[in-house]
């Protein structure tokens, strides 16, 4: 038997595919982004890899067209909670 394959998600800011477990996932709660560290908040939610992913959708409105939803608060706290690091782009 081959081995069950793992869910890929898409970051929404430089739009490569990695495991569940290479990003971080955002949700929408009472209209502000939030951080989901464990992946199970419900809802519609974005994945991305890193800060600098984070800022590249965030130039380019791409949450709110991914979360449909038409005014989005990102609070400057969230920033900070995304992990730093260095994209596969």
């Amino acid at each position: 038997m081959s081995e069950p394959t793992l869910p890929t998600r898409t970051c929404v800011g430089c739009r490569n595919r990695e495991s569940r477990g290479q990003l971080t996932r955002l949700v929408v709660i009472d209209g502000e982004l939030c951080l989901d560290p464990r992946a199970s908040l419900p809802g519609r939610g974005v994945w991305v890899h890193n800060r600098a992913c984070f800022e590249r959708a965030s130039k380019r409105n791409t949450f709110q067209n991914a979360l449909r939803v038409k005014t989005l608060q990102v609070p400057s706290a969230l920033v900070g909670q995304i992990p730093t690091g260095e994209s596969d782009s």
